[in-house]
């Protein structure tokens, strides 16, 4: 962790900020702007770019993926250059990463957080955050299946952070990928059952 040294309450206001605006539901945004239906009733009922996908429309998925990754992304930007310091760089990133998980406007029922999980190290680290991306892309090719390639990416992140010498984003990570796994509690256990759908089949 780096050393607290911006003020308490404006480390608050950066965090309610940075909450408010990873609780933007980019893909019910998306899909109800498209008239692709409500996603809670597609799929997964997931609000993340692979349940968008399931609509059939791969822009919206795509733009999902790249807005909820920018949520991370930009908040943590936006803290380092306003409010100055990695403290607040890093209370950003997990307050937006937090909010896409669980945002007041749904009722605390969000997303899984592997894109914002990635826009948010893409800021922090880009090196680990690209590693983070290369690993999903792998893990994807090979396994076909979204969650394990999410997973993935999330447990082996710690790997990139000590190879890229960036030890100071270990406690952040280690929390963000608790809650990623956490989140994909339902997945682990098709996973574990042999049921987990790959890329093409309707329902997750």
């Amino acid at each position: 962790m780096p050393p607290i040294t911006t003020d308490p309450m404006l480390l608050a206001i950066t965090a309610l900020f940075a909450y408010l605006l990873g609780s933007v539901p980019f893909g019910i945004v998306i899909t109800r702007a498209l008239g692709l239906g409500d996603l809670r009733q597609i799929g997964s009922g997931n609000i993340g770019a692979t349940n968008v996908l399931r609509t059939g429309n791969k822009r919206a998925a795509l733009a999902t993926l790249l807005l909820d990754a920018a949520k991370g992304g930009v908040a943590v930007l936006v803290a380092r250059a306003l409010v100055g310091g990695e403290d607040a760089a890093q209370v950003a990133g997990l307050a937006a990463f937090v909010g896409h998980l669980y945002p007041v406007w749904l009722r605390f029922k969000g997303g899984k957080g592997v894109a914002t999980f990635l826009g948010t190290l893409l800021a922090l680290a880009w090196p680990v955050g690209l590693a983070a991306c290369a690993t999903w892309v792998v893990a994807a090719l090979i396994t076909r299946t979204s969650s394990i390639a999410a997973l993935l990416a999330a447990g082996l992140t710690p790997i990139w952070l000590i190879y890229f010498n960036e030890g100071w984003l270990l406690a952040l990570t280690f929390v963000l990928t608790v809650l990623v796994y956490i989140r994909h509690t339902e997945n682990l256990k098709r996973i574990k059952a042999g049921t987990e759908p790959k890329f093409g089949q309707k329902k997750a």
